[in-house]
């Protein structure tokens, strides 16, 4: 084989090597708005065209410097309340207290903003510390409670669920759903944050709420056509409830595919979420 054809073909190779890093480069930081509505009967006509945007699964990562750009893409879809569902920092995070102030501190002025916490806070022992971080900045920590939030003289009704990462003698979230009824009672809309994605079918859709935020998935990692994608870091392969609506015997849940990753793994076909849901009142 001549050498100038030997050197054509490292070329192409080289080229084709680089183009697909290119991609992933790309694939893993070019961020993707998914927007989405909700309807639902038990809506108060108030909260019609209110816009929640869930972040999810961040890991510490950045979108340009201080976050600009996920701030900017945040700013852009208005909305009326953020919702963070867990594992915005973990055990590979810089600096992960000073993360969750500036990020908290951001997001809230942009709109009132709710946290629960993920199985990685956990890990990282950090889980009570980030809270108060957060919640020095403006955002409210949903440790197992719940909040009324009001607007046009109704209400709605938000609870956050700890990950099953925290401690062992913490509220379940049955608990949870039992003390909201005692202090409020049924008729009103209820919105759930609960980090885990996979707890939904077995556990999260018995508790009555209208509507569950979750993350933890990221998608599946891999999107591939006809499939929830490839691989969860938990699920294993082929996993289920990783990303859009979902519904089981009647609840209704919306995985958000997240921001960051897991160190080392990567996205593919799968770009870093802000997810916009627009609730819908239901005539």
């Amino acid at each position: 084989m001549k050498k100038a054809t030997v050197r054509r073909r490292i070329a192409g190779t080289a080229l084709i090597v680089l183009a697909l890093a290119g991609f992933v480069i790309w694939d893993n930081n070019a961020l993707e708005v998914t927007r989405a509505e909700f309807s639902s009967v038990r809506l108060p006509a108030g909260f019609d065209g209110l816009v929640v945007v869930q972040l999810s699964d961040l890991h510490g990562k950045e979108f340009g410097k201080g976050n600009k750009r996920l701030l900017d893409e945040v700013a852009a879809q208005s909305p009326d309340l953020i919702a963070l569902t867990g594992d915005l920092v973990d055990e590979y995070t810089k600096q992960p207290l000073q993360y969750a102030a500036a990020i908290g501190a951001a997001l809230s002025a942009l709109a009132p903003t709710y946290y629960v916490t993920g199985n990685h806070e956990w890990v990282l022992r950090q889980a009570e510390d980030i809270c108060a971080a957060l919640e020095s900045a403006g955002v409210t920590c949903l440790r197992n409670q719940t909040v009324s939030i009001e607007r046009d003289g109704e209400r709605i009704l938000l609870s956050g669920v700890d990950d099953p990462n925290a401690y062992a003698d913490q509220k379940t979230p049955e608990d949870v759903t039992r003390e909201l009824l005692e202090a409020y009672g049924e008729n009103d809309f209820r919105l759930l944050l609960a980090h885990r994605n996979n707890r939904f079918a077995t556990e999260y859709y018995r508790l009555g709420y209208d509507l569950t935020l979750a993350g933890h998935g990221h998608g599946g990692l891999v999107r591939l056509p006809f499939t929830d994608g490839l691989v969860d870091p938990h699920q294993g392969l082929f996993p289920s409830y990783t990303a859009g609506f979902y519904t089981v015997e009647g609840a209704e849940l919306f995985v958000s595919r997240g921001l960051g990753n897991i160190f080392p793994s990567a996205r593919l076909f799968n770009r870093p979420e802000v997810a916009a849901l627009t609730l819908r009142r239901e005539l």
